[in-house]
């Protein structure tokens, strides 16, 4: 049995899976804010919980929001910040009595949907968040690929490419720079764009779609030039990585929209202007991150 961890800022999530990729069991509870121990023993309660109603062990995986600094073996780019400089998967380890494996929750999304999702049967998948914040994740083989500086995937924070003159210099970033990806194609983002032009806030990303869809002039000139900024961005990972499969999760990515106007929009940026690569909503949806924590853990005999 493989045990997957979703670590939210909000929620912590688990998920048992079977060996062919069954969920057997789904819990949720509330993350224990700004409390690094009581984060681990909301974990551990969580699994403990699962082996005892299935009567099983399992191997445990990880999603954090964040990664393990390969230099010293802490949490870094965590938005629960209480995580950050923590060497956690040796703590949670510890605390669990077995190995732990943990990744980026972006590389969750990305590696669940390449084993049994949209991008299932794909050598090479990009998976993209569009949510609160914009993250990605490499899959190469049905392996995450995650580089020297754990930093593989995170095209959220590479400037929007061939910005406009009125995208410049753009939003300023909590990473501290501006012109971020992420400022332009985040939920708050596309909420933002919208309050600049109209001066109308307080309008979610989704009631801006659902607006578009209802022929509301600003919010559906709003998505035109979302699509129009999300393959920039997307054209720019297919002339560097060139994926066989790009799948999208996170809240916008239930916009049909999207797939209608990402093609064609995606052939006028990519070198050559011949865009084959093909754009997909995640199949687990909400439920990716979690998959892909369980999935960590290809085999599940490895645990020990």
């Amino acid at each position: 049995m493989r045990i997957g961890i979703d670590l939210g800022g909000t929620k912590t999530e688990a998920m048992a899976l079977l060996p062919d990729g069954t969920a057997t069991i789904r819990r949720r509870t509330e993350t224990p804010k700004h409390q690094y121990a009581a984060t681990i023993d909301t974990i551990v309660g969580l699994v403990r919980d699962i082996e005892h109603e299935t009567g099983q062990s399992g191997t445990v995986g990880v999603g954090v929001p964040g990664a393990l600094s390969p230099g010293s073996g802490t949490l870094k780019n965590a938005n629960s910040t209480w995580l950050i400089g923590k060497p956690f998967d040796q703590d949670l380890s510890h605390a669990l009595e077995r190995p732990v494996r943990l990744a980026n929750d972006a590389d969750c999304f990305a590696l669940s949907e390449a084993v049994d999702g949209a991008g299932s049967g794909h050598r090479v998948v990009f998976g993209a968040i569009l949510g609160t914040g914009v993250g990605g994740g490499v899959v190469v083989g049905g392996k995450l690929l995650s580089g020297s500086n754990a930093l593989a995937g995170e095209w959220g924070h590479n400037p929007l490419p061939w910005p406009t003159d009125e995208e410049r210099p753009g939003p300023k970033c909590y990473c501290g720079k501006t012109g971020c990806i992420e400022t332009f194609l985040s939920g708050p983002g596309l909420a933002a764009d919208l309050a600049h032009q109209t001066g109308n806030a307080g309008l979610t990303a989704a009631e801006i779609v659902a607006a578009a869809s209802q022929n509301d002039g600003p919010a559906a000139q709003v998505l035109r030039r979302y699509c129009d900024r999300l393959a920039r961005a997307l054209a720019s990972v297919v002339n560097l990585l060139d994926p066989d499969i790009i799948v999208l999760g996170g809240g916008l990515s239930n916009t049909a929209a999207l797939y209608d106007e990402l093609p064609a929009l995606m052939g006028t940026y990519v070198f050559g202007d011949d865009a084959r690569t093909p754009v997909r909503p995640a199949v687990h949806g909400d439920s990716s991150g979690v998959r892909g924590a369980a999935w960590l853990w290809p085999d599940a005999e490895e645990n020990g």
